[in-house]
């Protein structure tokens, strides 16, 4: 999959490659870290590969959690009691925070998906935006710097 969306980011138009990185970006599992690999390997700056892989990372996180957010809002409002079951994981989310989930969570799950569930447990919708847009600019710039030595390394050889 990671050889297709490069292809297809390498085969636009040098002008619009960066919205190919975006988009890259945009899906979870591929994400900051390696759209920012997909655009570095495409031919696109590293700055540019990074900052559209971040763009589209945290536009598609976003959309999530606003949606969340919203879900979660007409959901409480049912008055329904938690189950023993969603009880533990609300404890398991207490303990690690927003902070420590949104910048260690992307090594297991998609940040889309842990801001959603984030949201869903209660959390500042604010602070799991701003904690998970960092998290991905920092995921997206290490791996936008490895791609970039790596691919110094293979010229230099």
């Amino acid at each position: 999959m990671i050889q297709a969306l490069q292809d297809f980011t390498a085969t636009l138009p040098p002008v619009l490659q960066w919205l190919g990185v975006a988009l890259a970006g945009a899906i979870p599992f591929v994400e900051s870290y390696f759209g920012s690999v997909i655009g570095v390997l495409a031919g696109l700056h590293p700055v540019v590969a990074v900052t559209a892989a971040v763009v589209g990372n945290v536009v598609s996180m976003a959309v999530l959690v606003l949606g969340a957010h919203g879900l979660r809002g007409k959901l409480a409002r049912g008055g329904r009691a938690e189950t023993p079951k969603r009880q533990k994981l609300r404890r398991a989310f207490d303990r690690y925070g927003v902070a420590g989930v949104s910048l260690l969570g992307q090594t297991i799950l998609p940040s889309q998906v842990t801001s959603a569930a984030m949201v869903s447990f209660g959390a500042s919708r604010n602070a799991v935006l701003f904690w998970q847009a960092v998290s991905i600019v920092l995921w997206g710039v290490a791996f936008g710097v490895l791609a970039t030595l790596g691919v110094g390394l293979l010229a230099s050889s």
